[in-house]
């Protein structure tokens, strides 16, 4: 496979360490909570503009499409650029965003908003994947990645409940209004707490393509494609079940949810590197049997908020778990373009298929259809690990 083209190492003077990273993981704890803000606002904003819950789902849709074409297209076209400056610049898009979505006059205001979303995610998250070795010492890296990493189901356990708290209590445009001004913010903290980040290896569009020759990248991609299509098709739409099926505000549950996240994130943080298989597996099965279960169980606060729970610690496993998948299989620069893209992708797909049931059925029927998808990968995860390799030619 072609590898990736490095450039001289440019001298080191300081480490910039953890103001540096912690600038970089609250970047990524806004860019998240934006992403996924109208799960817990979905029914309000829907109403606002007259939509139903499936047409409303096309938010949590657009941003993922936009940024599997961004992640690779950005990272070719700007192979050059000053990292600082890129994602200081897609911070700022960010705020923009925001502003739009906060002040939106229609539907279609809203969707042009997710687009600059998906840009943004596109471009700073395939970024500052890698971002760790470049700002601590090396032996510091690993704690480093994981903090960074940390801010994605962050994004749940603060994020979404805060922002649906704001917007239970006022208003779902004030919700994005605040998260207009962090991001604001944060180009000032980039701006200032990263050093300038001159570019050590360009990404050239033929590595991202010979990714595809290996068993190891389609293997990725299909564990990947199943359990975030399983889980973003079910859990955009847990607000409308938690309204309609448990009758309860949904607030205090995602915040459950997203607690069980972070627990989830963390031990797979320390197990994933010894037991990549059954880490794995244990994530998809949990994933697998809370939304299989809500339909029957999640009538009751207390079913829905003890399955929430379990499915929380399932999904707080999967980035770490597939972020893993990629780097085995791939050199950094790649593993990180194509985990974005991917992830991001199957995402929105999720998103518009759990859309189109909600809409046809209910919300009972789609946690079903999702709970089916999450067996299936980790059926298939059992099966490519455990069934012997053909030698090679």
């Amino acid at each position: 496979m072609p590898s990736t083209a490095t450039l001289p190492s440019p001298p080191r003077t300081r480490t910039p360490g953890w103001p540096a990273v912690l600038a970089v993981t609250l970047g990524i704890f806004t860019i998240v909570t934006t992403e996924i803000l109208p799960v817990g606002l979905l029914t309000s904003i829907g109403s606002s503009f007259t939509l139903s819950d499936g047409t409303a789902g096309l938010m949590m849709t657009m941003p993922g499409y936009l940024a599997a074409v961004a992640a690779p297209t950005l990272r070719v076209a700007t192979a050059r650029a000053d990292r600082r400056l890129m994602l200081c610049a897609c911070m700022l898009l960010l705020a923009v965003a925001n502003v739009l979505a906060a002040s939106a006059p229609a539907f279609w205001a809203m969707l042009l908003s997710r687009v600059l979303v998906g840009v943004v995610i596109g471009g700073f998250w395939s970024l500052a994947a890698g971002l760790a070795e470049r700002l601590v010492a090396p032996p510091r890296v690993p704690r480093a990645t994981a903090v960074i990493f940390s801010s994605v189901p962050l994004g749940s356990v603060l994020g979404v409940p805060l922002g649906t708290l704001i917007g239970d209590a006022t208003s779902w445009r004030v919700s994005f209004a605040v998260m207009a001004a962090l991001s604001f913010a944060l180009v000032v903290a980039l701006a200032v707490l990263l050093p300038p980040l001159p570019v050590s290896q360009v990404t050239r569009l033929d590595v991202l393509l010979g990714a595809f020759r290996t068993r190891g990248t389609w293997l990725a991609l299909a564990l990947t494609a199943l359990i975030v299509l399983a889980h973003f098709g079910t859990y955009t739409y847990v607000t409308p079940f938690l309204q309609d099926v448990t009758h309860v505000s949904p607030t205090a549950f995602l915040l459950l949810y997203g607690v069980a996240g972070l627990a989830g994130n963390f031990v797979a943080g320390q197990t994933i590197t010894r037991h990549p298989t059954l880490t794995s597996a244990v994530a998809g099965t949990l994933i697998a049997s809370a939304t299989l279960a809500l339909p029957a169980l999640g009538t009751s606060p207390l079913g829905a908020a003890a399955l929430l729970i379990v499915w929380g610690a399932g999904y707080g496993a999967i980035p770490v778990c597939s972020q893993t998948w990629f780097s085995t299989a791939l050199p950094s620069e790649a593993a990180s373009v194509l985990f974005t893209a991917s992830f991001q992708a199957t995402f929105s797909t999720g998103a518009l298929v759990g859309g189109l049931i909600v809409d046809r059925t209910s919300p009972s029927t789609v946690m079903v259809w999702g709970g089916a998808t999450a067996t299936a990968m980790v059926l298939l995860l059992i099966t490519a690990t455990t069934s012997p390799r053909k030698p090679s030619r």
